[in-house]
């Protein structure tokens, strides 16, 4: 009832390419983004063959590929398939919707294979080796089957609720991502098959230990589905257990909500987020040698056609696998990395403000503390009585963030605090609706953004009253204000008071809250009204710089480029004789080509332990040293969306040494040889080889090595 009153819900059909990017595969002049961001999964998947990698890491990369894909399936592929359901029949559009979810699906069937190839060849005989045993039902001693059927009766047999299928039971919802045994089974005397259905409870552990081993360090374990699988006639007594089936669904993420005036952004939210959880299937996952009966039954229920059906073994263990990860062997995992404090704020007991005065500070998460830098900052404009006003705008954040207290007590003492929360940040929804309404229970000023827009942009506002005016102090950041992922992810903050820069997000501020249409800055960069045509004049500049003899170089660091527009600058730039290097983490729809022997241009990808998320963009601006460049770091990727559709913000970096430390970053990516890979004209990446001699290291080691010894020598001057 719920599937089919969505699918009549009037919806429109965009008039021109989703995000800016044709639907057709084939281009000459383009890679097609889907099948780059499947390409750059392959590279994460990469890393679960990597033997130089610690086991358990190994793993966890397996774990992440799984989890990319299916964010791929919810929101891209069902992108694709909504649109196409709304094309008409005879659209162009339709035939190349078509071809694309044709060439998807071939490639994550290829990337499927691997994966299961990698999982049983490589990890789970390597886990043996080092003791973790994870075991089938039949690898059981009969102690151990004793012990795991008791852990059965005692603590899982309560927790199930098997549902059948009859004329009085209809087929159960199935909720998005969650594991199931679909279950075949028969009466006694009776030929006809009955369906049900069983879900494995994700709130339950999923390693299921089955007793000690006898030699030390090891584990035995069965996972969670294996012992419902094996224990099913408990939950049928008198009923023959015919087939059983593993499987999982996938259901499409993509929320279109069309604001009109007088409208309430948060219900209409909150009214998307109720309807996801009914939204059509876009995948079902099936364990191999599916039996095909529960099969057909699951396809005719949920409406799917055979090329929504994939063959994994590797889903089916998903949560398993991501618990065994976080087991306690540390040897076989990376060595913990503790942040170290960014050395201009090494003296906890120095007021930020007045380091801010002093300098420009960059800090480059998480070699740095996000801790120490950001939330310091923040708590320090809480506490201090000077400050008049706090603003802030606000992505994603993790559950338990430790800002939303501090901007809770910022209000309590009265101060101006604003914050805009990006309720659309897509699968973060409903957590940022509850940030926000903890916030507005407390009194502080909460906006929704812009129509039309999603607010990405990382910005930090404090207003300080000092000597009888007011001075500002900010900090601008390429990545989520979560401390979570500030740990996991790559990301550069400015923290500044240049009064010009400052000036600038005060205007910002304006518009995102109040109605201000101001497109004009003196300092930052800002999508949609100006950040594209500025990167597209600084290329252009950079050609003419080239022709004129003096010293140019184009490099940009990001997670995805896909904007046409500044894909073909950059191309025009190559071709003029501009050296141009593109760190491009993901998705890279610009295709090089060879020129004078070599390929311009020059397109990395780096794939290691720390997820690459920062966005650098850098023009040498004929300087003969190239620290004398122009160097901006941004919240925006160089992508249709990014620089169209949302509200992005780029700074520069107007010190010396903030350009040098952000130049350490870039250099040691160019010359990555253990962690880059090289994208070649025809779409495939070869992964560079490290040369003979003594052992290299990657970008991320190299950095981590380069903090780890700074901060010895900063604490061995402190001491002197």
């Amino acid at each position: 009832m719920v599937s089919s009153r969505l699918r009549k819900k009037k919806r429109k059909l965009p008039r021109g390419p989703v995000d800016g990017v044709a639907p057709t595969s084939v281009s000459d002049e383009f890679f097609n983004r889907e099948l780059s961001w499947l390409e750059f999964n392959r590279r994460v998947l990469a890393q679960a063959q990597s033997a130089s990698m610690p086991l358990l890491e190994r793993l966890r990369f397996l774990t992440i590929f799984t989890s990319n894909l299916d964010e791929f399936f919810q929101s891209r592929v069902g992108s694709i398939q909504q649109r196409l359901e709304l094309s008409s029949p005879n659209s162009p559009w339709r035939t190349g919707f078509e071809q694309q979810l044709k060439e998807i699906r071939g490639a994550v069937l290829e990337l499927c294979r691997v994966q299961d190839s990698v999982l049983s060849e490589q990890l789970r005989p390597a886990l043996r080796d080092n003791g973790i045993h994870l075991l089938k039902w039949q690898d059981l001693s009969t102690s151990e089957r004793s012990i795991a059927t008791r852990l059965f009766h005692d603590t899982i047999f309560p927790v199930l609720t098997p549902l059948a299928v009859d004329p009085g039971h209809p087929f159960p919802f199935i909720s998005n991502l969650s594991l199931s045994l679909g279950v075949l089974l028969k009466q006694p005397d009776h030929d006809e098959e009955l369906f049900a259905r069983v879900k494995v409870p994700s709130v339950l552990p999923q390693l299921v230990k089955v007793g000690e081993s006898e030699h030390v360090g090891e584990v035995r374990v069965l996972s969670l589905t294996e012992l419902i699988r094996h224990n099913l006639h408990e939950l049928f007594p008198g009923m023959m257990v015919q087939g059983v089936l593993p499987f999982r669904i996938t259901r499409n993420s993509e929320m279109e909500v069309d604001l009109e005036d007088g409208e309430d952004i948060v219900e209409l939210i909150s009214q998307g987020l109720k309807e996801r959880k009914f939204a059509s299937v876009v995948r079902l996952e099936v364990a191999p040698n599916p039996d095909p009966s529960i099969l057909r039954c699951l396809m005719e229920e949920l409406a799917l056609q055979p090329e929504d059906v994939f063959v994994s073994e590797s889903a089916m263990e998903y949560l398993l696998l991501k618990e065994v990860c976080e087991l306690s062997v540390t040897h076989l995992k990376f060595e913990a990395w503790t942040p170290i404090l960014p050395p201009q704020l090494s003296d906890e007991d120095t007021n930020i403000f007045t380091v801010m005065r002093s300098s420009e500070i960059v800090v480059h998460h998480p070699y740095e503390s996000f801790n120490a830098s950001v939330e310091r900052f923040l708590r320090t404009a809480v506490d201090d009585p000077r400050v008049l006003s706090i603003k802030m705008t606000l992505y994603r954040l993790g559950d338990h963030s430790a800002l939303i207290p501090l901007l809770i007590r910022a209000a309590e003492q009265e101060k101006q605090v604003a914050v805009l929360i990006e309720v659309k940040a897509s699968l973060d929804e409903a957590r940022n609706i509850r940030h926000a309404q903890m916030l507005e229970d407390a009194g502080v000023h909460v906006v929704y953004g812009v129509v039309g827009l999603k607010t990405h942009a990382k910005v930090l506002l404090v207003a300080r009253r000092e000597h009888d005016a007011t001075r500002c102090y900010a900090h601008i950041g390429t990545g989520n204000y979560n401390s979570s992922t500030a740990r996991a992810y790559t990301d550069l903050g400015l923290f500044t008071c240049d009064k010009e820069t400052c000036d600038d997000l005060v205007e910002l501020f304006h518009f995102l809250t109040g109605r201000s249409l101001k497109r004009d800055y003196s300092r930052i960069l800002a999508a949609p009204v100006s950040m594209r045509d500025s990167f597209l004049a600084a290329i252009d500049h950079e050609i003419e710089l080239h022709k004129k003899g003096l010293d140019t170089h184009i490099i940009i660091k990001a997670n995805s480029l896909e904007d046409h527009g500044v894909c073909r600058a950059l191309i025009k730039a190559a071709q003029a004789g501009v050296p141009v290097d593109l760190i491009i983490r993901g998705i890279c729809c610009l295709r090089p080509t060879v020129m004078k022997g070599a390929i311009n241009p020059r397109v990395i990808s780096i794939v290691s332990r720390f997820l690459e998320h920062s966005r650098v963009y850098y023009f040498r601006n004929g300087a003969q040293d190239p620290l004398d460049g122009t160097m901006y770091i941004s919240s925006a990727d160089p992508m249709h969306r990014n620089l169209h559709r949302r509200v992005e913000v780029a700074v520069p970096l107007l010190e010396r040494l903030s350009r040098e430390r952000v130049w350490e970053l870039l250099s040691a990516q160019l010359h990555d040889a253990v962690s880059a890979w090289e994208l070649q004209p025809d779409g495939s990446y070869i992964e560079r080889q490290p040369e003979a001699g003594p052992v290299s290291m990657s970008s991320q080691q190299l950095l981590m090595k380069l903090y780890r010894d700074r901060a010895r020598q900063a604490a061995i001057l402190g001491r002197g």
